[in-house]
């Protein structure tokens, strides 16, 4: 007796993946609550197959938590039909039970359990085409805290090498690691050794670096004449304490503003958002939250200090806060005013208007 094909079609099959970097864990529960779990190879389409094949002409929802292996995933399974939804890993609830007896298999099932329930929420995930850009911006950030890093190493091979800098090329002066200062450590130092091979190979990785983070300047400032960013960019530059590192680091990063239904969820994406706990009658608040991009937030923190000295209203506010409470604490309050006038021109398109302070 020939069986009937069996068939899915109309039922909804949640798929929770565990991903590592060669294996990944894969549960999967049908709406009628039947859970099966395996483990595969860390492959898209082998996933794909064998939704395929388990669960015939099912609608399949599949989520996994964001890391190291970045959107390719979620990409592979979009392009094949299958919902996927990337979340943040803090933000899957979870049983006393399942941290105290966390594995791969105990992952995916609540993977899959929370999707079934609709207790999830998915990141924010940007188009192919604009990751490049991301890129780009955000290496030329690693090559300058490269470049940070080996400039230091010399100054310290020079301190304990005994050799003190010239006069000129003292730092609050100004012309430190200047074209005249690079020539000076290639032909005048001197070190205890008879030979300074070290010296040299930190010099020659500092002129590689100072070259690659020129490339990336270059690149960066091409990006901003492109028709994908330049209005954006203009907008972004009238902005006080907001320079063109700064505009094209919030647009590629950002993507696309209106991702962000009010100021407020745009500045607790920024981390500007500070910790709350509310017991009875009693409220507390915190430092800034520890989520939200990690580059960002400092980065507008930084484009405030700049604000307050050209801005007439954001100086104005800044004296206030000052009055209750210490500096470092008033030029938040003013970085999450940036992001407000951020948030404004981006979304009405229209360059900045001197901000007025009314208390």
């Amino acid at each position: 007796m020939q069986r009937n094909k069996i068939s899915f079609n109309g039922q909804k099959i949640f798929v929770g993946i565990d991903v590592h970097k060669r294996k990944w864990s894969v549960a999967t529960i049908t709406e009628s609550g039947y859970l099966r779990v395996h483990t595969q190879n860390a492959s898209p389409q082998e996933l794909i197959d064998f939704l395929h094949k388990n669960y015939p002409d099912g609608e399949y929802l599949a989520v996994y938590e964001g890391g190291f292996t970045g959107f390719s995933t979620h990409y592979a399974l979009v392009e094949a039909g299958i919902d996927c939804m990337v979340i943040h890993a803090a933000d899957v609830p979870t049983t006393q039970y399942e941290n105290v007896m966390k594995s791969d298999k105990v992952d995916c099932k609540k993977l899959a359990k929370s999707l079934r329930a609709g207790l999830l929420n998915g990141i924010y995930i940007r188009p192919k085409d604009s990751i490049d850009d991301r890129g780009v911006v955000r290496i030329r950030r690693a090559i300058i805290k490269d470049l940070t890093r080996y400039k230091i190493r010399v100054r310290h091979l020079l301190m304990s090498n005994g050799v003190i800098l010239p006069e000129q090329f003292d730092k609050r002066r100004g012309s430190c690691w200047s074209g005249a200062f690079i020539a000076w450590l290639k032909s005048d130092i001197k070190l205890l050794s008879s030979t300074r091979r070290s010296l040299d190979l930190l010099i020659a990785q500092v002129e590689r670096m100072r070259q690659a983070q020129l490339q990336a300047t270059r690149e960066l400032r091409n990006l901003s004449r492109n028709d994908a960013y330049r209005d954006n960019y203009d907008l972004l530059c009238s902005v006080p304490g907001i320079g063109g590192i700064v505009a094209m680091t919030l647009l590629t990063e950002i993507h696309d503003i209106f991702r962000f239904r009010n100021e407020r969820q745009f500045a607790s994406y920024l981390g500007l958002v500070p910790t709350s706990h509310s017991s009875g009658d009693k409220t507390i608040h915190g430092e800034m939250t520890f989520r939200g991009n990690k580059d960002l937030g400092p980065m507008i923190i930084e484009a405030a200090w700049v604000a307050i000295r050209n801005d007439t209203g954001l100086a104005a506010a800044f004296s206030e806060y000052c009055r209750k409470m210490k500096p470092q604490q008033a030029i938040v309050r003013i970085a999450r005013k940036l992001a407000n006038i951020i948030i404004a021109v981006l979304k009405n398109k229209k360059k900045y208007v001197p901000y007025f302070y009314n208390g």
